[in-house]
């Protein structure tokens, strides 16, 4: 079993902010997978389905970014995953966007839903960092995540999500190399990057 926790704030007024991307993507995966209906327990909404035969459990915490850790730790205990079980779908600042990049711990890089799922279960969980691009100056981050995504920008999101959805199996089986690439070449194949780009930030 495995647990896929996509971050965002609930609520209407926040739905289609940038901060809300991973909300969007575990939304997308459920959809695409025929996964059971969302329901509330851990502090968040759940869904339950197999990606590769893998059980997977969806969470999306509906405690606010900054306390997302006490929704993945309600759900890590009464499942009893290690933080190496969990994976965590989540905006990224220093990533272009519609770049995508996947890794195992490391630094939050200032993610307030990181800095809370670390101080809960530890450091070793997977990220899958989207990227939503930095507004050039520190003082405008928090507007950037906190405002919706822009309509120019709306292809490039429904088309990374979708392709993230579509190859979530190679994550459930720990295939996080070939996941990033086959990602990336749906991307490219949709027209988000020239053949010269190898989606490097």
């Amino acid at each position: 079993m495995l647990l896929f926790v996509g971050l965002g704030n609930p609520g209407a007024k926040y739905q289609s902010n940038r901060h809300n991307i991973g909300f969007m993507v575990a939304d997308e995966i459920a959809r695409r997978h025929g996964f059971a209906p969302w329901r509330r327990r851990f502090q968040g909404e759940t869904a339950e389905g197999t990606l590769e035969r893998e059980r997977i459990i969806l969470l999306k915490p509906m405690t606010y970014m900054n306390d997302s850790g006490q929704a993945v730790q309600e759900a890590s205990n009464f499942f009893k995953l290690a933080p190496g079980e969990i994976t965590v779908f989540h905006d990224e600042i220093e990533l272009p966007p519609a770049k995508m990049r996947v890794k195992v711990g490391g630094g939050i890089a200032g993610h307030n839903g990181l800095r809370s799922i670390s101080a809960h279960v530890g450091n070793d969980y997977r990220r899958v960092r989207i990227g939503v691009g930095h507004p050039g100056i520190k003082e405008l981050v928090h507007g950037h995540v906190l405002n919706d995504f822009a309509k120019d920008e709306r292809p490039w999101v429904d088309a990374l999500r979708e392709a993230i959805a579509d190859n979530a199996g190679l994550l459930a089986t720990g295939r996080d190399s070939t996941f990033q690439n086959k990602v990336h070449l749906a991307m490219q194949a949709k027209g988000f990057f020239d053949n010269g780009d190898d989606g490097a930030a």
